[in-house]
């Protein structure tokens, strides 16, 4: 997945928005991130919320599912880790 410049440092408190694709478009996706809480929006449209645990795995808590794929996409914007 490619991604337009994500403005906030990975990894810190507040707001990351960048681009990713889902559903094969390119949309844009706002992610607020508060302690161990994500709470995405994709496109204004598509809202989940994900929670950070304290082995860096993430777990989707509520919302649209999303893939695998973008929840590793999400991590890896947000707080700058890989798998």
């Amino acid at each position: 997945m490619t991604n337009t410049e994500n403005k906030t440092p990975a990894g810190t408190e507040g707001i990351h928005e960048f681009t990713m694709q889902y559903g094969g478009r390119e949309l844009a996706c706002r992610v607020e991130k508060d302690g161990d809480k994500l709470k995405v929006s994709i496109d204004n449209n598509i809202n989940a919320e994900l929670e950070v645990h304290w082995d860096g795995t993430i777990t989707q808590t509520s919302g649209t599912a999303l893939p695998d794929s973008n929840i590793e996409f999400i991590k890896k914007q947000v707080l700058g880790q890989d798998k």
